[in-house]
């Protein structure tokens, strides 16, 4: 029996023989093409063969590409484990023909390949080809169904004709496309799987398809021939494995095994035990035993876990990284729920999937540490509020399974919000106990957690308004006034252009042209004025509205009408806007100089105070890193490199050499794109940055000043974001310190190079102080929520220090006072500590217990923790979610003591 390795190796020196390039995979995360959570499917990195946009040094290629599906358009993430074929990572073998050979020659080696390489048997194999398509206009591609009985050994019987649905591939709405062959195998006991092709049964499989790229269709639909034809196939690498290994499940091959027998090794349950009369326990195919379910979702979730964040994707809050924290939520969650493993496991299998996977994908060698140390840091913080979500989860679906079979939406999410439950993994939860989630009511929690995190803003909100006139904004790169005339306005949601605008009116104005800018990709909207014949109107932000521009302000003076002409001045302040912008991009690029390309951009906001910038990253930069970042971006602005923005089309736009994109944002066709440095010709290289950006930029970095970074910090797991001025802000930001740097030195009478070791030496006096006091008797805590018990008050509050020793002395002297429980939590810089103390009784009840009370306050802080039933101690960073904290325990103590 072939092992999968063995399996890979015949396929890619198969066509290697036959004049193929061997490719790499490209990474998973899908740089070339942003509209793609992931890479799915081999042809991405060719696309632009394909369209036309890029030519190779080569004409055939053959290459084993890793592909997620899991969330967008391509989805089987809620199938995993359920079957045994369904999978979120998966490889894609494929062979690749770029204007070379056709039908004929692929035909032909595909069979040679399954038959002769692999003998598979011949009576065995099923193909179906294009019936035509009356609506296109397309015949039966009777060429692919000669060519197969003239280049094959196939059973003439065994070729039948599929609709367009499955024997008519097309990469989008326009582009290439063309008919297709897919090469099934029957894997019934008997043989008698013919009327099975295509009909969804695991018993007659698909292994490959064959897709002939011989037209293109245009925007009005019509097809005409391609002037070079293409092939393109693509075999599912883990399903030709457990073909060819003998087995009816992919989970009972070589690549998946080795991880359930690691998952075995931690647990007291044996795969596929329940399963009768089989030669090889791993092939059952059933899904009666919820364990063994279990173990496949844990073993393809470790997977995709391990090739995504070694590819740099990082578990987050949104987008793809949203996606993979929902893979190790949900293989977490079934890990911890049905075969009971209490500590982190997943961190375990990346050893498993490096000894599988590492000689092809040596990335996965190279970034196991980064890979186990991310995961390990999921899984802990998820860890610590799982088993009370579980149980929170389990408590409220048998209270709403008493009057009906939908959990209501509040629960869902307060699971979401306070335990970090998907919403999904909610109703996969739900469903398994035969109930539905009320997403209404969830989405209602959602609007109101919006609205209050969205409170005192002050934004002008353009949403629900349709049907205005568009504005010329072309004139936005300039700064120099424009004329302009007005259109109309809008207030209170509604556009009119009726009647007038008078002094202490506000509205949103709409002009035929502009030279204001509208917030979008990141920068603030312009401020400025409208000036008009004894009359102003003064803009206080710029909003987009489809291909309108709303200025948004109040009339100061006079009366504005619809047809008056005003004459806009975008205020000086916009060459603040575009000092931080330019050395935002700046700032990308010696971001990735210090830490490596694998970082990306999470978001960015400029405006003429500051900028932000987000970006995936699993750690603090650290002090030393930020002062090279800071240096190398002041270097390029001492450089006064040229700045400059050209509109290309968006395919010429994707092949710039270094150019970077922000996933999530979607560029229009043409797409501007800015060059720092260089010649400013596109095509040349040699620029420090590349980026596709609609922003307003200077001309010179020089322009720029001087660059500072004010902090560093993390905004979510595995993102993190810098606060950094320029200009003006880094000018005043210098003069303060210079001011406060004197303050301190005349205060310390010492010299500034001594006032480090002067002020570390008093805070440690201080400190010693204080603790003096502390175990003298002194008590500094603030209750913040009581809860009166028979066995005493039990008291949450916090402290005015992080001293965990401190901490249970006050627990102590609370306790001999008569109190029952006592949790207590302090701050010092961004370090939180938590104690908890539980009296002997309420612990010896179960009802309360200090380890498990204290990690419900750890977990909203992302950290952990633990101890006795009676004393326990826990610790996280985020100090302003100290409150938040504090909240989760006091919840969690009321609804095990009231």
């Amino acid at each position: 029996m072939k092992t999968s390795k063995e399996i890979r190796s015949d396929f890619l020196e198969f066509f290697r023989q036959r004049g193929h390039t061997f490719v790499p995979s490209s990474s998973l995360l899908p740089a070339e093409d942003p509209t793609l959570l992931f890479a799915n499917a081999g042809m991405n990195q060719f696309k632009d063969i394909f369209l036309g946009r890029e030519s190779r040094p080569y004409t055939r290629a053959v290459n084993s590409q890793k592909c997620i599906r899991a969330g967008g358009k391509h989805n089987d993430l809620e199938d995993v484990g359920h079957d045994t074929y369904h999978h979120t990572f998966f490889e894609m073998l494929g062979n690749w023909s770029f204007g070379d050979y056709f039908k004929a020659e692929a035909i032909r080696w595909a069979w040679e390949l399954l038959t002769e390489v692999w003998s598979l048997p011949a009576d065995r194999l099923y193909v179906t080809v294009f019936e035509g398509s009356a609506e296109d206009g397309l015949d039966a591609d009777t060429e692919a169904e000669k060519l197969w009985k003239s280049e094959t050994g196939i059973d003439p019987s065994h070729i039948f004709h599929g609709p367009k649905a499955d024997n008519f591939w097309e990469m989008g709405e326009t582009g290439p496309c063309g008919p297709c062959s897919e090469v099934h195998i029957d894997l019934t006991p008997d043989g008698s799987g013919a009327e099975l092709v295509n009909a969804g049964d695991p018993r007659v499989i698909e292994i490959w398809n064959l897709v002939f790229m011989q037209y293109n269709r245009s925007v009005d639909g019509a097809l005409k021939p391609l002037p070079a034809r293409h092939v393109d196939t693509g075999m599912g690498f883990e399903r030709i494995c457990s073909v060819l290994q003998g087995k009816h499940s992919n989970y009972a091959s070589d690549l998946f095994r080795p991880l359930i027998e690691s998952v075995e090794g931690r647990t007291g349950h044996r795969y596929g035990s329940s399963a009768e009369n089989l030669d090889d326990r791993f092939d059952v195919t059933g899904q009666d035993d919820i364990r063994d379910v279990a173990c496949r979702v844990i073993a393809d979730h470790a997977r995709a876990l391990t090739f995504a964040i070694a590819d740099g994707i990082i578990p987050s809050n949104e987008g793809r990284g949203y996606v993979l924290r929902r893979i190790l939520r949900r293989a977490a969650r079934y890990g911890r729920q049905y075969l009971e493993i209490a500590e982190p496991f997943l961190v375990d299998l990346v050893a498993v999937v490096e000894e599988q996977m590492g000689e092809h994908f040596p990335e996965v060698s190279d970034r196991r540490e980064a890979v186990e140390r991310t995961i390990r840091e999921e899984e802990e913080s998820f860890g610590a509020t799982l088993d009370r979500g579980i149980e929170l989860f389990q408590r409220q679906a048998d209270k709403a399974a008493e009057s009906g079979t939908e959990l209501p939406g509040e629960v869902a999410f307060d699971l979401y919000a306070t335990y970090g439950f998907p919403v999904d993994l909610t109703q996969i939860m739900a469903a398994e106990r035969g109930m539905t989630v009320d997403m209404d009511g969830f989405r209602a929690e959602m609007e109101k957690h919006r609205q209050v995190s969205s409170a005192g803003g002050d934004a002008f909100r353009v949403d629900a308004i349709t049907d205005l006139p568009a504005t010329d904004d072309s004139p936005k790169y300039r700064r120099e006034p424009v004329e302009a005339k007005v259109l109309g306005w809008v207030i209170d949601g509604r556009y009119s252009d009726a009647g007038e605008l008078s002094a202490g009116d506000e509205a949103g104005v709409v002009l035929d042209r502009t030279n204001f800018y509208a917030e979008q990709g990141g920068q603030v909207g312009d401020t400025g004025r409208l000036s008009f014949d004894a009359g102003e109107f003064r803009v206080t932000d710029t909003q987009p509205a489809g291909q309108c521009v709303l200025h948004v302000g109040k009339v100061e003076a006079g009366r504005l009408q619809a047809g008056t002409a005003v004459r806009c001045e975008v205020a000086p302040s916009r060459l603040d806007t575009m000092r931080n912008h330019t050395a935002t991009h700046l700032l990308n690029w010696a971001l990735r100089e210090i830490l490596g390309d694998e970082i990306n951009q999470a978001g960015s906001q400029v405006d003429s105070q500051r900028l932000r910038f987000d970006f995936s990253y699993p750690k603090a930069v650290g002090r030393e890193r930020l002062a090279e970042v800071e240096r190398l971006v002041n270097e390029r602005i001492l450089a006064d490199e040229p700045v400059h923005a050209e509109v290309l089309p968006l395919a010429e736009a994707r092949d710039v050499p270094g150019i970077r994109a922000v996933f999530g944002e979607k560029y229009p066709d043409p797409v501007r794109v800015v060059l720092i440095g260089g010649s400013g010709q596109p095509g040349s290289g040699g620029h420090t940055s590349a980026e596709f950006c609609g922003g307003t930029h200077l001309p010179r970095t020089s322009v720029a000043g001087l660059f500072k970074i004010l902090g560093e910090e993390s905004v979510a797991k595995g993102v993190r974001r810098i606060i950094a001025v320029t200009g003006r802000g880094a000018y005043e930001w210098s003069r303060r310190a210079d001011e406060t740097l004197r303050a301190i030195t005349e205060v310390l009478r010492a010299p500034a190079e001594e006032a480090p070791q002067r002020l570390a030496a008093m805070q440690k006096e201080i400190k010693e102080l204080k603790k003096s006091r502390r175990g003298g008797g002194g008590d500094d805590f603030s209750p913040a929520d009581t809860i009166e018990t028979p066995s005493g008050a039990v008291l949450i509050g916090q402290v005015d220090h992080a001293d965990a020793d401190a901490m249970r002395n006050l627990c102590d002297r609370h306790r001999q006072k008569g109190s029952a429980a006592l949790l207590v939590g302090g701050a010092e810089a961004d370090k939180v500590t938590l104690v908890a103390m539980v009296s002997d009784q309420l612990a010896a009840d179960g009802k309360l217990k200090a380890g498990d009370w204290v990690k419900s306050a750890a977990g909203v802080l992302g950290g952990g923790g633990g101890g006795k039933p009676t004393m326990a101690q826990a610790g996280g960073k985020g100090a302003d979610k100290l409150p938040e904290a504090l909240a989760a325990a006091a919840r969690y103590a009321r609804e095990r003591l009231e």
